[in-house]
Formats: C-alpha cells, sequence, structure tokens
C-alpha cells in the first residue's frame, strides 16, 4: 500500500460525520501532519454562534459545540497568482450499517478501490491536493499554492464562510469534489424547507369530526412534483445530461401522535433545488405560491406554513478560463480531454465565486456512490488528480 492509500485509509477511519467530536480530531491530526510537512498552517477554532448569527451565513443542519478551520501554505516568492485546492473533511452519517458489505469506517482496499464512508466525497480528493502540495515543494513557485480543510460542508458551508471571513483569499481555487476527474464549473442549488400541515385531531373512531393532516398533505405533495416537472423542461445546457437537475424532494414526513387518533399536524422537511441563473429568493417566491395554490377549502382556511432552515445553497457558475486550464492540465496529464458540465448539487463553490475567485470543482470518484452503502474511490483517479492538480499549480501559479 503507497503512502497515499495508507493516509486515505486513515482519513477514513476518523469517523468525521457532522457536528462530531471526530470532525475537530481530523482537522488537528491533519494541522499536525502538514506541519511535520514543513508547510505554514494556519489552525483555529472558528467562532460558530457569532457567525452564525451574522446576515449572510449560509446556513446549518447539525448541532456544534466546535468547529475548527484548517489552511496550509506554500509560499510563492510572492510574484504570482496564488492557488486554492479547498477539501471538506466532514462526512454525512454512514446510515443503515446492515446496508454496508464492511466497516463504514475501515479504509478497506479491494480491486483498486477504497472504501468507507467519506472516501468518496471527499477524502480521496484530499488527499489528492495534499500530495499535490508535497510534490510542488520540489518547484520554486511565483504564487503560493493554499489547501484549506473545511468542516460543516455538507449541512451549509460554515467552514468555507469561517475561512473567507478570516480573510483566506486566492486567486483561482479548485475544490476536489468527485466529478470522475471531470471538470464542473456550475452547481444547482439547493435549499431546505419544512412545511407544516394543519389538521384537526380526533378519535380515530370518529374521523369525519376531524381532519387529517396526512390527507392534506397529499395534494401538497402533488403540487411540489408538479412544480418540479415545470421548473426541469428548459433548463441551462450544462445540467442537459442530468434527468432532474433541479430536483424537488420530502426527505423526512412526522404526523400525529397516537395510532387511534385523527392526525391533527404533519411536519414535512425537503429540499428544493436553485437552478442557474435563478436567485434563492426566486426559488422560494415559487415553491411558496405552488403551496399556497393548492385547491383546497380546509388549507384555504389552515394555509400551510413554510419556513426556510438548514443549508441554503444558491446556485453559481464560474466566471473566466480556469475551467480550461485545468482540462489543459488533465489533458497533460492523461491525453484526453475531460468532459465539462454542471452539478445538481449545492456546493463550497457558490461561497468562493460570490467574491470573485474563479472556481470549479475537479477530482476522483463517482458521486452516484456518495452518501451510499458501500462507497467508495478508485485509487487510480486519486493519482490522476494528485497529478493534474500538481500541473496545474505549476502552470497558474507559475515557476519561478
Amino acid at each position: 500500500m503507497d503512502e497515499a492509500t495508507e493516509l486515505l485509509a486513515e482519513l477514513v477511519r476518523i469517523p468525521s460525520a457532522g457536528g462530531s467530536a471526530a470532525e475537530s480530531e481530523i482537522q488537528h491530526f491533519l494541522a499536525g501532519l502538514l506541519r511535520e510537512d514543513g508547510f505554514e498552517v494556519d489552525l483555529w477554532r472558528i467562532p460558530v454562534k457569532e457567525l452564525a448569527a451574522r446576515p449572510g451565513f449560509p446556513g446549518m443542519e447539525v448541532e456544534r459545540d466546535q468547529a475548527w478551520g484548517l489552511v496550509a501554505r506554500l509560499p510563492g516568492t510572492g510574484e504570482g497568482p496564488s492557488l486554492m485546492f479547498n477539501a471538506h473533511v466532514d462526512v454525512v452519517p454512514p446510515g443503515d450499517l446492515t446496508a454496508w458489505s464492511a466497516d463504514p469506517y475501515g479504509g478497506e482496499v479491494v480491486d483498486g478501490r477504497l472504501y468507507g464512508r467519506g472516501s468518496c466525497d471527499m477524502k480521496g480528493g484530499l488527499v489528492a491536493a495534499l500530495f499535490a502540495l508535497r510534490a510542488l515543494r520540489e518547484t520554486r513557485l511565483r504564487g503560493d499554492v493554499l489547501l484549506a480543510c473545511v468542516p460543516g460542508e455538507e449541512d451549509g458551508g460554515l467552514g468555507t464562510h469561517a475561512l473567507l471571513d478570516r480573510g483566506w483569499r486566492a486567486d483561482a481555487c479548485v475544490i476536489p469534489e468527485p466529478t470522475g476527474l471531470d471538470v464542473v464549473p456550475a452547481n444547482a442549488g439547493a435549499l431546505t424547507f419544512r412545511l407544516t400541515i394543519p389538521g384537526r385531531a380526533a378519535h380515530a373512531a370518529r374521523r369525519e369530526r376531524g381532519v387529517s393532516a396526512v390527507e392534506k398533505f397529499w395534494p401538497v405533495f402533488q403540487a411540489l412534483r408538479e412544480l418540479e416537472g415545470t421548473r426541469n423542461t428548459d433548463v441551462d445546457p450544462l445540467m442537459d445530461r442530468w434527468p432532474l437537475p433541479y430536483a424537488i424532494e420530502i426527505g423526512t414526513v412526522r404526523a400525529g401522535d397516537w395510532s387511534s387518533s385523527v392526525p391533527g399536524d404533519l411536519v414535512a422537511e425537503g429540499r428544493v433545488g436553485v437552478a442557474l441563473g435563478e436567485s434563492p429568493a426566486q426559488t422560494r417566491r415559487a415553491l411558496e405560491e405552488a403551496v399556497a395554490g393548492v385547491r383546497d377549502p380546509w388549507l384555504a382556511e389552515h394555509p400551510v406554513e413554510i419556513e426556510w432552515w438548514g443549508g441554503q445553497y444558491a446556485a453559481a457558475r464560474n466566471e473566466g478560463d480556469l475551467e480550461r486550464h485545468v482540462a489543459e492540465a488533465h489533458l497533460r496529464t492523461t491525453g484526453a480531454t475531460p468532459s465539462v458540465w454542471g452539478a445538481p448539487f449545492g456546493s463550497d463553490l457558490r461561497l468562493m465565486t460570490a467574491l470573485g475567485v474563479p472556481t470549479v470543482q475537479y477530482g476522483p470518484g463517482d458521486i452516484e456512490v456518495a452518501h451510499g452503502p458501500d462507497e467508495y474511490v478508485p485509487l487510480d483517479e486519486v493519482e490522476t488528480a494528485r497529478s493534474t492538480l500538481t500541473t496545474l499549480a505549476q502552470t497558474h501559479c507559475r515557476r519561478a
């Protein structure tokens, strides 16, 4: 097992689910490693409550007692443009453990793939970026190269928001999310919402005296499905590869408190995709109008309550030549030209581009296996990403 694979396995074995103690543990582990490598390291405790109270906070869906930001810097001579690799360290929970073929935090290697939660999304990309940074120590560059390790990406973007608040910037940024080594210069957004459907509780034996919130939820759900169809009929060409680039889904439903009662209320939580070129405010308005337009006498007198909470990801698109430069670096590494497409999910790309930092996604792994059981990353793609990022930095930051 080579050094990069060993490190990736070690990182997967740190169960850094968002909001857990391990989300901070992995930051301290990486900080120590990067210091030993001789990089300049900035490790700081993020003022979570202070940032969350400010306007423009990108949202957060899990409670955190603490969170840590981390940036490693390979200084250039100061005469050239800088480049940032931005990689998140948090992972989603493993879910149903019986659905996994092995320990989700085992980091096992089978047939050239390393398995485990976060291997694909996105510790494989983090390792590729870290080893690119190591390789660049042998090259004297005019511009700085930065490796940002950020928490809280999966539930809003706390880490990158804190990174930018601390003043870290670069002239360009690559986020090594799993793109299958394609170049992704745009992301759809995603907004989290909560619906409260009112009903009227009653004994189930006299259900005609009550109003079932479950029954009233059904036309609301149908209205959301109709809205989804409308929003996906004419999409930006970058999103053509996806059947539903701007999906709407209800992820959780809770109703009633007793099996022999008519449920008096229902709470449904979900997400709605934000289209390229559309503001989050426009997306919210479209969903609110669709829900308000449900024709039902009860709901007309007892309107559905809509709350926007949790992660709020705007749609974003890179501007400039960075995507071409990444594609050229990939071509020099592999001899093949990568595809270019937009992603149907939110990411920290929108936080970087909002401040005028050209940003694209490029990294190992297939998003189709992320967040599911038996998540894995192909080790040859990790190596290819490392080589491509190294080549990109040498070109972008310019040899001294």
